[in-house]
């Protein structure tokens, strides 16, 4: 048994973060510069030490680069592909996160050369980070479809037009006001605020708030929360 082991060819294993951020009118993703004279950016990543659980490697990295812990993060996919890095075959497996953009930006080290970019505009992305964010959004829009998960890129309290800006992003189209508004109420996550939004309209718009009792009940069921009708599906 041991000899079957000593045959085998020892390969790293690294972690990348997808990390979606929304600023109230664009979905984005936050990448690092490779190197200073370099145009190529990537993902925020690291590697997986040997006391360490994917999961517990995860949300070790994405606190070492952002400061975040207790954020949404899930594991995507792993990435395999041999020739993936030229200098060492080297396996990913990579999460995505989604993060308060104001909060982030109170908590962003000095160490890293950090911007966020809108998902629809992306620079050139070091070996198949791309890949990654294409899938991510992908695995991001049918979640945001089927769970209420897009409430972990708001603020604490937020409108119903600010929220339906969200979708839009996420979707990158543009959702009937009424119908949006009627299927989002309909579902009871949310908790009417007294106060409202000032500045944007005369009369305007009620804050809310989620639910958060409710919210964490339901996080692992379906709920049909954009039905495939607005979509276009």
């Amino acid at each position: 048994m041991l000899d079957q082991y000593k045959q085998q060819q020892p390969y790293l294993l690294a972690l990348d973060s997808i990390i979606f951020g929304f600023d109230g009118e664009s979905l984005k993703v936050l990448l690092v510069k490779r190197g200073v004279e370099e145009k190529t950016w990537s993902l925020m990543g690291g590697w997986l030490q040997p006391a360490e659980s994917l999961e517990q490697a995860a949300a070790r990295i994405l606190f070492e680069l952002t400061g975040f812990t207790n954020v949404y993060l899930e594991q995507l996919y792993a990435f395999g592909d041999p020739h993936r890095d030229p200098i060492v075959r080297t396996v990913s497996v990579a999460y995505f996160s989604l993060v308060k953009i104001e909060d982030y930006e109170k908590k962003i080290s000095d160490l890293f050369q950090a911007s966020w970019f809108s998902i629809y505009d992306l620079p050139p992305l070091l070996f198949d980070h791309a890949d990654m964010v294409e899938l991510a959004i992908k695995r991001l829009r049918y979640k945001a479809a089927q769970h209420p998960i897009g409430f972990e890129l708001l603020p604490e309290k937020f409108t119903i037009p600010q929220l339906k800006k969200l979708y839009d992003a996420v979707y990158n189209t543009e959702f009937d006001k009424r119908n949006f508004s009627r299927k989002i109420l309909s579902t009871n996550l949310l908790i009417k605020l007294e106060e409202k939004q000032k500045g944007f309209s005369k009369r305007g718009a009620y804050f809310y708030q989620v639910d958060t009792s409710k919210y964490h009940s339901i996080t692992n069921s379906f709920l049909n929360f954009i039905p495939n009708s607005e979509l276009g599906l």
